[in-house]
């Protein structure tokens, strides 16, 4: 009698468990992210170490722009798994964005890190495009006597290109807009925007008609 008492009270507390997560997950996915934080955080009270539970976690942090929370999460992940592209992305993702919040002199002792998270997340899942494309914009917006190089940029350009065609037309469109050759940009994003037909294809190549080849026309023609 015993031992069936014991079985029904370990069930009831995994169901309860499993419950609260998945309460937690929709109210995530609604946005709800206060509400969502709170009911995490109380089911890992109950299931320690649960990885999808601190990724979201780390997520919400990232919403808040709570980069050192965010980091801390991100960072237990890629210590625990450290064959996961995705976890070495975002850890270095959330280093990248608190580069950008902290001084200068600041930033440059985080570019390393930052640099070795998505080159092992790259290196790790050969078709992972959210961090080719952070290694493209990466190497174009640092200078290059701190590692930026537009031949590094170029590199994983062209892996995009292999991966997702749209992808890697827009990269290469993107790094041709940063160095204002702007005839060559027109000719990569036209092809993405072909392809993808996409509401970020068109805004791309819309805004280089408009506001960087100053064509009026073509812009007007795009948008019709």
């Amino acid at each position: 009698m015993r031992k069936i008492l014991f079985l029904f009270i370990l069930f009831s507390q995994c169901l309860f468990s499993q419950t609260l997560f998945e309460k937690a997950e929709k109210l995530f996915k609604e946005k709800k992210y206060t509400e969502a934080k709170g009911l995490f955080e109380t089911y890992l009270k109950s299931v320690p170490n649960h990885q999808k539970s601190i990724e979201y976690l780390g997520d919400i942090a990232g919403s808040s722009k709570m980069w050192d929370v965010a980091i801390e999460h991100y960072k237990k992940l890629k210590i625990s798994n450290p064959n996961s592209a995705n976890y070495w992305f975002k850890y270095g993702g959330a280093m990248g964005m608190k580069a950008k919040s902290v001084n200068k002199f600041k930033a440059v002792g985080m570019i390393d890190d930052i640099e070795t998270a998505f080159l092992k997340a790259a290196s790790l899942d050969k078709k992972h495009i959210e961090t080719r494309w952070a290694l493209v914009i990466l190497y174009i917006e640092l200078p290059g006597i701190i590692g930026g190089s537009e031949k590094k940029a170029a590199k994983y350009a062209d892996e995009l290109l292999a991966i997702s065609k749209v992808d890697g037309y827009l990269a290469k469109g993107y790094i041709d807009v940063y160095y204002k050759r702007y005839k060559d940009a027109e000719v990569n994003l036209l092809k993405a925007h072909q392809i993808g037909k996409s509401a970020t294809t068109y805004a791309k190549l819309y805004d280089l008609y408009l506001n960087k080849l100053k064509d009026k026309t073509k812009a007007l023609n795009l948008k019709k």
